[in-house]
């Protein structure tokens, strides 16, 4: 049953809004690569692409709970250059998505993303599974179905 509504939840986010989202994060993530000194941004966009176009039965955790001073460091590089437009990026896709009943969870999860996409450095992506095994299971910005 989770599964079958995972699918569901996440063919239906694809087609409105996830495919967008997902481009948006790679962008990023090729402008990083491109710049070298900025990779580790890159391959954090990459991972989140990849979480913005299939979203449902998964969750962000953090590596390290509390963080490190390079991780936050990172996130306040990340957040000035990329992080807030791809934050504003959430909210416009969010906006059309609550327009329909069918759509209100769907613009929920996607405001729920807002966290990771402005702070995504010292974040790692399981299967909602897999995260309940984790020792310390802290979930940074939860979405979908669990």
């Amino acid at each position: 049953m989770n599964r079958a509504l995972n699918l569901v939840l996440n063919i239906i986010w694809l087609v409105f809004g996830g495919f967008w989202l997902a481009l948006g994060y790679a962008l990023a993530g090729i402008v990083c690569c491109v710049l070298i000194v900025t990779i580790p941004f890159g391959i954090a966009s990459f991972r989140i692409a990849g979480y913005a176009l299939w979203p449902f039965g998964r969750v962000v955790v953090d590596e390290r709970p509390g963080g490190d001073f390079w991780s936050g460091l990172g996130n306040i590089i990340w957040l000035v250059v990329a992080g807030l437009w791809i934050a504003i990026g959430h909210v416009l896709t969010s906006i059309p998505m609550f327009l329909s009943i069918i759509g209100i969870p769907l613009g929920i999860a996607n405001l729920r993303m807002i966290p990771v996409s402005l702070l995504p450095l010292g974040k790692r992506i399981v299967s909602s599974g897999q995260a309940r095994s984790l020792p310390r299971y802290v979930p940074a910005a939860p979405v979908g179905y669990r």
